[in-house]
């Protein structure tokens, strides 16, 4: 058994890395990152949001910090913002959607950790997306339901993203 080292959240956030990483109660945690097919969707998706985002009225994020308690950072892959775009360099106002893409090394139980963490926070919904299997969820506080139809939702603002533009 190892043993985790604790470090304070001052020091979390005097620190650099790159890639990121999560903070979790004073354990550093290290996301899953980008083969090929993460990357394109990430790229993909983000790109599909910022074309879109005057007319939907939202702000786009990558990677970016978002502090969900006291003492837990997350690093969605994407987020979007409603309203006033943030002028604070942590988000520690929930935003409206956190986007999750899926590694292959991903394992379920992690990424429910994740959603619960942001829907706790506020965040109205959360889309995972595999790209392995082209397939997306969208979770909210009251349910979580696959995109069967093959487009990804939110309501107030209305987006949705038709997956399969996204592998084109």
């Amino acid at each position: 058994m190892s043993a985790t080292t604790l470090v304070s959240v001052e020091e979390y956030l005097a620190t650099t890395r790159d890639p990121d990483c999560d903070y979790v109660d004073g354990e550093i945690l290290e996301r899953n990152m980008g083969e090929t097919e993460h990357g394109g969707l990430q790229a993909a998706l983000t790109g599909w949001l910022y074309a879109n985002r005057k007319r939907l009225g939202i702000h786009v994020f990558t990677e970016t910090r978002v502090q969900v308690r006291p003492a837990r950072f997350r690093i969605p892959d994407i987020c979007v913002a409603t309203g006033a775009r943030p002028s604070e360099r942590i988000l520690t106002t929930p935003p409206f959607l956190c986007i999750e893409i899926l590694s292959p090394e991903d394992r379920m139980s992690r990424m429910q950790e994740r959603i619960d963490d942001y829907l706790a926070m506020g965040v109205s919904f959360v889309w995972v997306v595999d790209p392995a299997s082209r397939r997306g969820w969208v979770h909210t506080s009251d349910a979580i339901r696959e995109a069967k139809d093959g487009v990804l939702r939110t309501a107030n603002p209305e987006i949705a993203v038709p997956i399969a533009e996204l592998f084109d």
